[in-house]
């Protein structure tokens, strides 16, 4: 970290005839800087994300994760407040790595059209992501796993495309998969089979980060990214965690299978109560996506060891997160994410590292686009060089090496996708809906397009969202009074609150940098 950060500068004002104590004051002042640099460490802290697919924290997303609470969580910060600004796989990332809001880093789904790991993400936001400046500092970075959903296919310029920043790559061709894929690794196709031993994603992706660790060189800090495909579907469990959980279900209370009687139109459409056939469905999803999970919990395991036996462990800031939350049943939507609600938009956030002490829990409102600069803040970096929409909450974990002033409100913003024809599943919605189950329940589409703000400082937890749709929807929710947000309020509220709500969205739609952060 420079010693210019966090007050390492000296003023002083010179004095008639006081060479000598002037000379003396600017000796004095570069050894108490020396001091300052040589406390920090001359090698900046190491860094590990370990960035799961499609974790839930609101539905026990978080339960099969008992080392994990225990290594990291208990060991230091577990962020009880922490939300993506867009619930979808690519826009996420995209968040993660370029610290941006979507409507600045303009990857607006899933698709090649929707700018996923497009020429233009390339080109743009890529190029200035937060690897980028880590390798700048001297760290040795690694990557291994899901990527950007798009990326590898040959109209995203095929395995070659080394995105920089990464000194070793290894990343999966494509969504989310447990065997039988391809890998980019540093820009050669590598294809993969069944074999647990041998292909197994997640296993893969450690024991490759494991090797990186023996190979490194110690005189230089590393950044480790880890990117497994749990909890995402197909749901493949490792064959020791095939039988976990059977009598587990998903759970029924707060909104799960209630309908959505005053809310989006999508949300109105599902059959309520859900049928049997969902119900099974659903349930099933939802274990075996646990049992995924395990080996994840493994992973984060056997990387703690490993640390502790090269004495890394103590100079490592570790994360674990995820990209989005997931939902089983709530609304009866049977299963996704994509949608406004808590359940979707809350993340799990858990880190441990030099300044942090044990076992807090931190209620300051976190988001996806600050994990950016909290690498780059512990790195060294200054940030009021790099073109960010987040912050850095290393203050909020380690006080004592940071001030800093918490959000009062932020931005969730998504941009709906749909099929241009009739899903055939489902033909009597029409065209303009996508991710539609037999028993006709599309869980997106096109004017499934909205922005929220939401605020969270103690005084009022309320989230306001307006969708770009024919019928201009608002829902407006006090999270307060209706955590599940049963209960849309928007014809309830005081117009007065409703017109602060849609000023403070209006400001953070347009949000760029500075503003993003300092919006009254």
């Amino acid at each position: 970290m420079s010693g210019g950060r966090g007050g390492g500068a000296a003023v002083h004002r010179r004095r008639r005839g006081g060479g000598a104590a002037t000379a003396a004051l600017t000796l004095l002042t570069a050894w108490l800087t020396c001091c300052v640099r040589c406390a920090e460490g001359v090698k900046p802290s190491n860094i590990v994300l370990v960035l799961v697919d499609d974790q839930d924290v609101v539905l026990g997303g978080m339960t099969p994760m008992k080392k994990t609470k225990e290594l990291i969580g208990e060991a230091g910060a577990t962020f009880v407040n922490a939300f993506t600004v867009t619930p979808l796989c690519c826009p996420s990332r995209s968040s993660i790595l370029s610290g941006r809001y979507p409507h600045n880093h303009e990857v607006r789904n899933n698709s090649l059209s929707g700018n996923c790991s497009s020429a233009q993400w390339q080109k743009g936001p890529e190029a200035e992501a937060f690897p980028v400046y880590l390798s700048k500092q001297k760290y040795q970075t690694f990557f291994g796993g899901k990527y950007l959903n798009q990326y590898g296919t040959k109209a995203a310029g095929d395995v070659d495309h080394i995105p920089p920043g990464w000194d070793q790559w290894n990343a999966l061709v494509g969504n989310s998969q447990y065997y039988n894929y391809t890998l980019s690794v540093n820009g050669k196709a590598e294809k993969h089979g069944d074999s647990y031993e041998k292909d197994y994603l997640t296993d893969l992706i450690l024991n490759r980060s494991l090797s990186f660790l023996d190979d490194r060189s110690p005189q230089h800090p590393f950044f480790i990214m880890l990117a497994p495909p749990a909890p995402h579907s197909p749901w493949t469990a490792a064959p020791q965690y095939q039988k976990e959980f059977n009598n587990v279900q998903a759970p029924r209370d707060g909104s799960f299978d209630k309908p959505g009687k005053d809310k989006h139109w999508l949300l109105r459409q599902p059959v309520n109560p859900m049928p049997n056939s969902s119900l099974t469905f659903l349930d099933n999803a939802y274990r075996r996506r646990w049992q995924t999970l395990l080996s994840v919990d493994d992973m984060v395991e056997k990387l703690v060891k490993k640390l502790d036996s090269i004495n890394e462990l103590n100079n490592t800031y570790i994360f674990y997160t995820s990209d989005n939350g997931y939902h089983t049943g709530q609304f009866s939507l049977p299963i996704d994410k994509r949608q406004l609600y808590e359940f979707d938009i809350r993340t799990p956030l858990l880190v441990r590292g030099p300044g942090i002490k044990p076992n807090q829990m931190i209620k300051s409102p976190v988001l996806n686009i600050d994990l950016a600069s909290t690498f780059l803040d512990i790195s060294g970096v200054n940030l009021s060089t790099i073109n960010v929409d987040g912050q850095s909450f290393l203050a909020q974990m380690a006080p004592s090496l940071r001030n800093s002033t918490a959000r009062p409100f932020f931005l969730v913003e998504y941009t709906g996708e749909g099929n241009p024809t009739k899903d055939p599943t489902c033909p009597k919605l029409g065209p303009g809906v996508s991710q539609c189950f037999p028993d006709c329940v599309c869980e997106d589409a096109f004017n499934n397009t909205y922005a929220c703000v939401r605020t969270l400082d103690g005084k009022q937890d309320l989230q306001y969202c307006e969708f770009a749709d024919s019928e201009s929807f608002v829902e407006m929710y006090n999270m307060t009074s209706d955590p599940h947000q049963l209960e849309n309020i928007v014809k309830k509220v005081d117009p007065s609150i409703l017109q602060d709500m849609n000023q403070r969205l209006i400001k953070l739609q347009s949000c760029m940098g500075d503003s993003c952060r300092n919006i009254k």
